[in-house]
């Protein structure tokens, strides 16, 4: 119901603010509520990428590698993740657990594609942090290599910046990798989770 409100306090702002904007430019014709209705009707649509994430739906075993430094060997873990499609088929909710650094660790994803902004956009919160990690991207043809990038604060001072590569295999495999480069320096691969469909 609160995205409902949302959706349509938001059209009818865009509703009234469009002809103020037709004014400052005369050479444009004003949208009619018609047309800029049809326009939000596409815009709020899922579409192919939502159709793939909804493929996804269901119980997952992972295996998880981290590299703490280049060259060395990575530390192993088993988890677990329980995907299901949220909002009427519009984004990808995921709950993981399994360790991180040798600590239990649990996590909450929220994968989606912005139809407007042709953009990948997925939100990340966990155990190990009071903040939200956000990343966006662009997709291969397929869509199903998946390439996202964002950055965080580090408690030391400066920042870290990330570059996640997401596989979708096929409806029983997935990968997600993980590189990342501190204050500037080269970037490193972090981490590599496997995700395997439980039977």
């Amino acid at each position: 119901m609160r995205f409902l409100s949302f959706t349509v306090t938001t059209l009818c702002v865009a509703l009234m603010v469009s002809p103020a904007l037709a004014k400052e430019k005369k050479h444009e014709k004003p949208m009619d509520e018609k047309a800029m209705m049809e326009l939000w009707k596409q815009a709020a649509t899922p579409g192919e990428p939502h159709k793939l994430f909804a493929t996804l739906a269901g119980s997952w075993t992972t295996t998880t590698k981290e590299w703490m430094e280049p060259g060395k060997e990575p530390m192993e873990s088993a988890g677990t993740a329980e995907m299901k499609m949220w909002l009427d088929g519009r984004f990808l909710y995921q709950e993981f657990n399994g360790q991180m650094m040798g600590q239990p660790f649990s996590g909450i994803g929220i994968d989606g594609y912005d139809n407007m902004r042709k953009k990948y956009v997925t939100a990340w919160m966990d155990s190990m942090g009071t903040g939200i990690f956000m990343m966006e991207g662009t997709a291969s043809p397929d869509g199903r290599t998946i390439t996202l990038k964002g950055s965080h604060p580090e408690p030391g001072g400066g920042k870290m910046t990330h570059r996640a590569v997401w596989k979708i295999i096929d409806a029983d495999n997935q990968t997600f990798d993980m590189f990342g480069a501190h204050h500037g320096q080269k970037e490193m691969k972090m981490m590599e989770i496997t995700y395997t469909r439980k039977q």
